[in-house]
């Protein structure tokens, strides 16, 4: 079943949770994301790909490999998000998205908005970030 959003859709806490018109919205969203993320990958690599390390000047050199050390450090964490993103997708797929892993309760419409890979509710959320500061204060 194919379903076709109008532009300005934006779900509402007033709506059922999680209907497919809501489901598909995210889907897109996650999508749209995962796109951007990609299309910045592929412009990192043909810039590294056209740059050269061989400045013969010591200083360039090194600013061109801290420059190219950052790069590939948000790379990464860009490849670890669109992990979560294809996570997300997958929920969205098997009914779970939405849902948090801790109470089984619906995240808010406004979380999901803000963090669409979100798999806690911000009550749990908050509660998991004090126990590590708690853990990591002992």
């Amino acid at each position: 079943m194919t379903i076709t959003l109008d532009p300005d859709y934006r779900p509402t806490e007033d709506e059922e949770f999680m209907n497919p018109r809501m489901r598909e919205h995210f889907r897109q969203k996650l999508l749209k994301w995962k796109a951007e993320l990609l299309r910045e990958s592929d412009q990192t690599l043909e810039h590294m790909q056209k740059e050269s390390l061989a400045e013969p000047d010591i200083a360039d050199r090194a600013t061109l490999e801290s420059d190219r050390s950052l790069e590939l450090r948000t790379r990464d964490r860009e490849r670890k998000l669109i992990a979560k993103i294809d996570a997300a997708l997958k929920r969205i797929d098997d009914g779970t998205y939405g849902y948090c892993e801790e109470t089984h309760e619906p995240i808010a419409i406004r979380r999901l908005e803000a963090r669409p890979i979100a798999t806690l509710s911000l009550e749990a959320q908050e509660r998991h970030e004090r126990m590590e500061r708690t853990q990591r204060d002992d």
